[in-house]
């Protein structure tokens, strides 16, 4: 006998395509609401059109609305609600469906409803032998399906790094722009330096290079990625989500919006969205109807080698927005088959990748793993291996390329005197003076375009970021980039310490006169403690001291939290 599947909220964009997926599914009877029965009748119509065999109906239902009397008459074996947007949703619906003793599922990848969804409701669930699973969408289903199954049995985990980009032609509806601009320019979870943090949502965006899609801008999204993948994985380093639109003025226009919010000049964003869809059919036009999704784990492997694992979906011909409804697809036919037991919980523990890539066989969508060492880090290929062996303790675990990627102590920092070298360190993000400065260092260690090794620092002295990038150069020349300005390092070591003297600049691609170059003095070394210590002094021809700061360093993140806000 077949089972009733109750779609709430079939006619929308994601109810649809997950209608048009469940229809020939056997074993079911497919029944898709709309508060207009007229809609949810048309749907149905299509839908047997396309599959003659398939049993689908429609009826009208309001889900805030007399939900309990609709379920007493329809008495569903699965609900699935693509209502949404859930950003401000309780769990009134999905209460109601199980104390009807039937299961659900919802598309939600709000935050909030998220974390509460198992406390709210697991014990109901028990108790009417139901199944409530939250979440079965792009996140957290598919994103940490696959962060688990990139990552089995690794020693550790030093980042995550997901990103989102839809082609521009996709379909968006009213529900995907609210919850956007529910978050966008306030704050939204990120787990950085080893612990929850902060950022802006669609604020500090960057270019990334998509599998078969190219370079794409993406910027922080809400998710509950950060606070569910960074405590269970012990990520050393960071989780990052981030989302982003193949448009360039959709983009920029998203990140304006989310500048307005951050400075308190935009009230009720939401008043936008008529305007925002209408703009997106001129936007779209230039875009493209490929989209994908990338997952990049590094850490160390069940073998304690530094590796880089990745997970890239690419889907084309417009296919893309199937993609959130797969692993609800995969949830329907696991409760088809007793396959998961009664409580509430999110998705993703209930399914695996496998489940979820299985729902991807009608569609032109593309699923690729790959793993690849990353070899010798960068200290160690300037220094030869000799040399580099030669180093205190603390220096080789910090620069070698397993090393734990975030190390956190304490700094003391001299300021320049004047306006001048001030002004320009401030430009250069060097921070104030101060003792006692707690400081955090984080490296991420990565190959470069070139095939070379390349390391991004952050140094966080109490919530002043200085970031710079250091590349080993084919021709074996050593630099460190800050911003536009590109300095050429000497390295030497010995038994007590290395060196790092400036031995030439560049702005861009163009050299700069030697004459005018910094004079360094940076030395790293091992205290009585063991611990990593550092000493850099800056100084400009004729304008004097640049910067001066020097601290130690131990493995880790530290327990206070005081480092954490932007």
């Amino acid at each position: 006998m077949n089972r009733r599947v109750l779609l709430i909220g079939g006619t929308g964009v994601f109810g649809e395509r997950l209608a048009q997926h469940l229809c020939p599914v056997a074993g079911i009877d497919l029944i898709v609401t709309s508060r207009n029965e007229l809609k949810a009748k048309q749907l149905a119509a299509r839908l047997v059109q396309a599959h003659p065999f398939a049993s689908v109906s429609a009826i009208q239902l309001d889900h805030q609305h007399n939900l309990k009397s609709r379920l007493d008459e329809v008495k569903p074996f699965i609900v699935i609600d693509c209502s949404g947007p859930f950003q401000n949703a309780g769990y009134s619906v999905a209460n109601t469906v199980l104390q009807a003793g039937a299961h659900i599922i919802d598309l939600a990848d709000a935050r909030d409803y998220l974390k509460g969804y198992a406390g709210a409701l697991d014990e109901i669930a028990k108790r009417h032998a139901a199944v409530g699973l939250a979440g079965a969408s792009s996140t957290p289903a598919l994103s940490a399906s696959a962060v688990r199954a990139l990552c089995r049995d690794w020693q550790r985990i030093d980042s995550i790094d997901i990103c989102i980009t839809p082609g521009g032609k996709s379909e968006v509806g009213r529900a995907v722009i609210s919850a956007i601009l529910s978050y966008a320019g306030r704050e939204i979870p990120v787990w950085r330096e080893g612990r929850l943090s902060q950022t802006r949502g669609w604020l500090s965006s960057r270019t990334v290079i998509m599998p078969e899609l190219g370079k794409r801008r993406v910027a922080p999204v809400e998710t509950l990625d950060a606070e569910l993948l960074g405590p269970r994985h012990t990520v050393t380093s960071r989780v990052r989500f981030a989302a982003g639109l193949e448009s360039v003025l959709e983009h920029w226009g998203m990140q304006l919006i989310a500048r307005l919010a951050k400075w308190g000049l935009l009230q009720r964003p939401g008043r936008f969205i008529p305007l925002l869809l209408a703009a997106r059919n001129l936007t779209r036009l230039t875009t493209s109807d490929r989209g994908g999704m990338s997952v990049e784990i590094k850490g160390l492997d069940v073998r304690g080698k530094l590796t880089k694992a990745g997970y890239s979906l690419v889907a084309k011909q417009g296919h893309g927005p199937n993609v959130p409804v797969l692993p609800a697809a995969a949830a329907v036919k696991a409760l088809l088959r007793g396959r998961i037991e009664p409580g509430a919980r999110l998705a993703e523990r209930a399914l695996s990748l496998p489940d979820i890539e299985a729902e991807m066989a009608p569609y032109s969508i593309e699923a690729k793993t790959g793993h690849a060492l990353l070899g010798k880090g960068i200290f160690e290929e300037n220094l030869g291996r000799e040399t580099f062996d030669m180093m205190p303790a603390a220096l080789r675990a910090l620069h070698g390329h397993a090393g734990v990627p975030v190390w956190s102590g304490h700094s003391e920092v001299k300021a320049a005197g004047w306006f001048l070298p001030r002004l320009l360190a401030k430009l250069f993000g060097f921070p104030a003076s101060g003792s006692h400065i707690p400081v955090i260092v984080t490296v991420d260690r990565e190959f470069s375009e070139d095939g070379f090794s390349k390391e991004t620092w952050v140094r966080n002295f109490s919530g002043q970021r200085l970031s710079s990038v250091l590349r080993h150069h084919e021709d074996g020349t050593f630099w460190e980039t800050f911003g536009p300005i590109s300095f050429r390092l000497g390295l030497a070591a010995d038994r007590e310490s290395l060196v790092m003297p400036v031995t030439g600049w560049k702005l861009g691609a163009l050299p700069l006169p030697r004459f005018l170059a910094p004079r360094s003095r940076t030395r790293e070394y091992e205290d009585e403690q063991g611990r990593f210590c550092f000493d850099v002094e800056l100084t400009l021809p004729v304008v004097g001291l640049f910067a001066h700061y020097k601290g130690w360093l131990i493995p880790g993140s530290p327990v206070s939290a005081s480092l954490n806000r932007l």
